[in-house]
């Protein structure tokens, strides 16, 4: 059995220990000092006896009133202890801290969660996170492009419309030989001219961040309501024959084609394709069965 020495070391370094953690889970309030004692009211006073012991004790240690450098740190020590006593979450919170002063991870992890809960605008913690995910976004494509470029850069057909366009603007003249290679500054005022379409790495564009389509969502889904409710209206309810326009979104839509893909074709093969009026069902299986019979010609 442990001596009464040893005993009473064991007591005291516990009573020490306890006394390390009891003190700050009130102290994270108002330092050392009690919040109540600071404005000078008792633990039972009202918001309205808070508030004009608040507005008493401000006008007394403002800088502005009285020159003693001691003010200073007495107003920050009052107008601390008002704003936690002022509102009823963080004053119940430090009722709990001062009743319940063993519980100190819990009365610290209230006091923060109440602090920076209620400092931090959810809404400023929303835009900032979409600020953050559109300029990724922005860099991100902005990185594939120029790789996507200088891959396209280093193709012959790259260089072969290269060294036409430059004979194009020479009159034919210069660099006629292969072997022969263009100067850099030519080669790069001529690169600004040619247009190059990167399929899967178009150039950045703003009205494709997150953040402006998530801003535009509103419009987006008006329009989109919009559009949905006019074809209805015209070919639905009317029965009015497709548009050029709209027959080519449906022949696109029943194709599974992108619409870059459809761009690329030439005007000749656009119309075949709308006058099959694939978006049938049967007119789309013919078309498939045809394209496979040709294929099997060729080969």
């Amino acid at each position: 059995m442990a001596s009464p020495a040893v005993i009473r070391c064991y007591a005291l370094t516990f009573t020490l220990s306890l006394f390390l953690l009891i003190t700050p889970s009130i102290s994270i309030y108002c330092d050392d000092d009690d919040c109540y004692d600071l404005l000078g009211v008792s633990q039972n006073a009202n918001a309205s006896e808070i508030k004009k012991a608040y507005y008493k004790l401000s006008l007394k240690y403002h800088p502005d009133k009285n020159p003693d450098p001691e003010s200073r740190k007495l107003f920050v020590k009052v107008a601390n202890a008002y704003e936690i006593l002022k509102d009823d979450e963080t004053r119940s919170q430090y009722d709990y801290a001062i009743e319940h002063p063993e519980e100190f991870f819990y009365n610290t992890a209230r006091y923060y969660q109440a602090y920076y809960g209620h400092k931090t605008d959810p809404r400023a913690v929303l835009v900032g996170l979409l600020l953050i995910l559109s300029g990724l976004q922005y860099v991100n494509q902005w990185t594939r492009y120029n790789q996507a470029v200088e891959m396209v850069k280093k193709t012959p057909a790259y260089k072969n419309k290269l060294r036409a366009l430059e004979l194009e603007r020479s009159g034919g003249v210069s660099n006629k030989k292969k072997n022969i290679k263009m100067n850099k500054t030519v080669q790069e005022d001529l690169s600004k001219e040619l247009d190059l379409q990167i399929t899967g790495a178009e150039k950045p564009s703003v009205w494709g961040l997150i953040g402006v389509r998530i801003v535009l969502l509103p419009y987006t889904l008006i329009k989109l309501l919009l559009w949905h409710g006019c074809w209805f209206w015209r070919y639905s309810f009317k029965k009015a024959p497709y548009s050029w326009e709209d027959a080519s979104y449906l022949t696109l839509r029943s194709l599974g084609a992108s619409a870059d893909a459809w761009r690329n074709l030439d005007e000749a093969t656009k119309d075949d394709l709308v006058k099959r009026k694939l978006w049938v069902k049967s007119n789309l299986d013919s078309y498939v069965s045809e394209m496979r019979r040709e294929s099997k010609r060729r080969r």
